[in-house]
């Protein structure tokens, strides 16, 4: 009889203490969202523009707070997170970054747009080693991507900048000449543009710099003293000859070119692993490698390599259940052109989770506040980051959409998007890192 009472008893408390347990749960996320909004309402710099802002837990549907979640935002590179969700999907072991047949004594190789072939700073060699190693005379077969070198709505007058490099079907060292003062002289990486270089006694800067000739790669910089720690990277023009060029110079080796359409049955080579390559783009915001993997996702379904193509396809196999169809135009987020919505965003990142589905690795790979990449400086620096999130940042545009780790130990997914002010952005960041602080203390 004891027994049936305690049973009893048990029967009713345990459900009754997920009802309390639900009731307190949702108590606290409105309490937050009462207070989030009171904090938006009241802030001075974030009432003076765009606001959207969308704040949801990881393993729940529905959201904790949303203000303007459904209306679309430039997301400058916040987009790198669909290219990233893209390759989680598409390439999620490695990256085939050259494809070759055999043919008696020659070896014919054609380009998947891999951004990892002989990139600074990324030390995979397998390509290169192929290539190199090969007894067989090799000729490379262009052709399969025959798009713009930039993507949809650059500025053309950033040509200049190394975070507009060129994109083509087979990059190598980022599409970027590097320039740097060595013993008093500019010396030039890769060694083929040493006599491409020139002073320019007519030229007058208020900083020490190499500019690129427009249309060509001439490259001027001013006469003076040379900054002794001077460094610059300046893409380079491409085209098919220098990229033949390019290839004999560091292959230390001849290399032909010939017209051959790619046949399906060609073979694949792999150079790095795709974790790596995804970090390199998300921690400092790689515009280069987020441009170059919509090519490589194209290599995989079609024999055209194709950014536009890439963008279609991923948005109808894997995002055809966003609740607001975006604008997608390019990898990277350079184009003003993209529009997305926070909850786009919070829905994105949701499947990110779940995909990467080890959260470790997943906050490894993105900026964390206070500690590296593009948040260090966004945040105090604190002995536990609470905040892994991609920024994107355009002139009067700021970003971050990311999670959240609380203080209990929840993890939350939010998006933070600004667009459209006109005060400092350090100032935008410091109200944005109080917000956030709040969030982690009190959820």
């Amino acid at each position: 009889m004891e027994l049936k009472k305690v049973y009893r008893v048990q029967s009713f408390f345990i459900p009754a203490l997920f009802i309390l347990l639900f009731l307190e749960g949702c108590s606290m996320q409105h309490r937050l969202a009462k207070n989030v909004s009171h904090f938006i309402r009241d802030s001075p710099i974030l009432n003076d523009h765009l606001v959207g802002f969308a704040l949801s837990e990881s393993d729940r549907q529905g959201m904790i707070y949303t203000q303007n979640a459904d209306k679309y935002f430039i997301p400058a590179s916040n987009t790198k997170l669909y290219t990233f969700y893209a390759g989680l999907k598409m390439i999620p072991d490695s990256i085939p970054s050259i494809r070759y047949i055999e043919r008696g004594d020659s070896l014919i190789f054609w380009g998947t747009g891999d951004p990892s072939f002989l990139k600074r700073g990324m030390r995979e060699e397998k390509t290169f080693k192929f290539l190199s190693s090969s007894t067989k005379q090799l000729f490379f077969a262009p052709g399969r991507y025959t798009g713009n070198v930039y993507g949809q709505g650059w500025a053309w007058d950033d040509y200049n900048d190394d975070t507009q490099a060129e994109i083509t079907e087979l990059p190598m060292m980022d599409n970027l000449a590097g320039f740097k003062n060595e013993k008093g002289r500019i010396t030039v990486n890769p060694h083929h543009f040493n006599d491409c270089l020139v002073k320019d006694s007519l030229t007058h800067q208020k900083e020490f710099g190499v500019v690129r000739m427009l249309e060509k790669n001439e490259f001027k910089y001013p006469s003076g003293v040379i900054p002794a720690d001077f460094k610059q990277l300046v893409p380079y023009q491409t085209s098919t000859l220098t990229t033949l060029n390019l290839l004999r110079d560091t292959l230390g080796r001849d290399v032909q070119l010939i017209q051959l359409e790619m046949p399906v049955t060609a073979k694949t080579i792999y150079n790095s692993k795709s974790e790596d390559l995804f970090r390199e783009m998300l921690l400092p915001s790689d515009n280069f490698i987020a441009e170059q993997l919509l090519l490589v996702y194209s290599n995989q379904f079609q024999q055209k390599l194709s950014g536009t193509d890439a963008i279609r396809y991923i948005l109808d196999k894997y995002l055809k259940d966003l609740p607001d169809r975006p604008r997608w135009v390019d990898g990277s987020g350079v184009s003003r052109m993209n529009l997305f919505s926070p909850r786009d965003m919070i829905m994105l990142l949701k499947m990110i989770d779940k995909e990467v589905n080890n959260r470790e690795k997943l906050f490894s790979m993105l900026p964390a506040g206070g500690l590296r990449g593009t948040l260090k400086n966004a945040y105090p620096k604190t002995a536990h980051p609470f905040v892994f999130a991609k920024t994107g940042t355009f002139s009067n545009n700021y970003n971050q959409s990311g999670y959240i780790v609380t203080k209990r130990g929840k993890t939350l997914v939010f998006s933070f998007m600004n667009n459209n002010f006109m005060t400092l952005v350090k100032e935008l960041k410091a109200e944005m890192a109080k917000l956030m602080g709040y969030i982690h203390d009190q959820y």
